[in-house]
């Protein structure tokens, strides 16, 4: 298939800018992938959809203030260091701007030398591995001095920083929200529980890669980015007892849709464990485990786009974003919900 494939026109006031309040106020698309029937809702009545039995499946990953600003040590000109991925207890592998100022050995200080870090090379990709020197608690650093690293296409500044996380995140290691999660509040999950439906989670920890174009004009040559996943033995009995009993699983979010599909085995069964996922869905991908999936809207021609049009078909998907645009719905990280049954 060509990337071409994917795109759709989007007019650039419907990229959302701010979260709405409450967060379950954003308004909710509803895809049938069997009969074709879009309507249209708020994810307050996600619970008209969902039923006793059901089981829905959450990323409980928390975003991390990746983004470091600080100043060269020797001439203390302006440096921005974004932290990707940790590479030990002191190590982080970044991207620096601008990184043609910082030569290995040299140090860059953030917040009057409460932390300093000395670049230890330059990777192939242009990657920056630092070394970290600091006194006390790392998290209690980040909080201090880091920035939450807002999507690129976000330009209002957040007010309130925890919007940018779920209300059930826990283990630090994003650098980006799963943001179909950003919907619920805790009343609507308690209300969901109350109706019988089970709420697990699993953990993918969302890489920069999330954003990165696609490139290549057939899209099966486009090299996904790798991200941190974690499955644990409980959850993934839970889930192929789920399976067995004929019951739905219930993506909340992208990410969730590749940790689980990453962790299916034989027989459609899941498998415990954690590692790196580079799996790419897209379209003629058969699903093992997951059944429908809540979502946010996705960029044109980009590889979540490409997931959904894959558990729901590319011709439906793109009927669905041609309404969405026509009803004025608001898109991506901040913007309003499908789901697709």
């Amino acid at each position: 298939m060509k990337l071409e494939d994917f795109d759709y026109f989007l007019p650039e006031e419907l990229i959302a800018q701010t979260p709405v309040e409450p967060r379950d106020s954003s308004r909710l698309m509803a895809v049938n992938k069997t009969s074709g029937e879009i309507g249209l809702f708020r994810f307050s009545q996600i619970d008209r959809f969902l039923q006793a039995g059901d089981v829905l499946v959450l990323n409980r990953t928390k975003v991390i203030p990746a983004r470091l600003i600080g100043k060269k040590k020797d001439t203390g000109a302006i440096i921005e260091v974004f932290l990707l991925k940790r590479l030990g207890i002191d190590r982080w592998e970044t991207l620096v701007k601008p990184g043609r100022r910082v030569k290995p050995g040299q140090e860059v200080v953030f917040g009057d030398n409460l932390l300093t870090a000395e670049l230890l090379e330059v990777l192939d990709n242009g990657n920056r591995v630092f070394r970290f020197k600091y006194s006390g608690i790392w998290e209690e650093i980040l909080d201090k001095l880091g920035e939450m690293p807002l999507p690129p296409y976000i330009f209002t500044q957040l007010k309130d920083q925890a919007r940018y996380q779920t209300v059930y995140a826990r283990e630090d290691g994003s650098v980006a929200a799963p943001t179909a999660g950003l919907h619920f509040t805790d009343e609507l999950l308690t209300k969901l529980k109350a109706k019988g439906v089970e709420i697990l989670d699993v953990l993918l920890h969302v890489g920069l890669g999330t954003f990165r174009p696609v490139k290549t004009s057939n899209i099966k040559e486009h090299q996904m980015h790798a991200e941190y996943y974690k499955l644990e033995q409980h959850t993934a009995e839970r889930i192929n007892l789920a399976k067995k009993e004929g019951r739905r699983i219930i993506a909340v979010g992208t990410t969730v849709v590749r940790t689980l599909e990453t962790a299916a085995g034989e027989g459609r069964k899941l498998a415990a464990g954690e590692g790196w996922t580079d799996i790419f869905i897209y379209p003629g991908y058969e699903f093992q485990v997951v059944d429908s999936l809540i979502t946010n809207f996705h960029l044109p021609r980009s590889t979540l786009i490409m997931l959904v049009s894959a558990l729901a078909g590319r011709e439906l998907i793109l009927q669905a974003y041609e309404t969405a645009v026509k009803e004025r719905f608001r898109f991506f990280s901040f913007g309003d919900a499908m789901f697709i049954e």
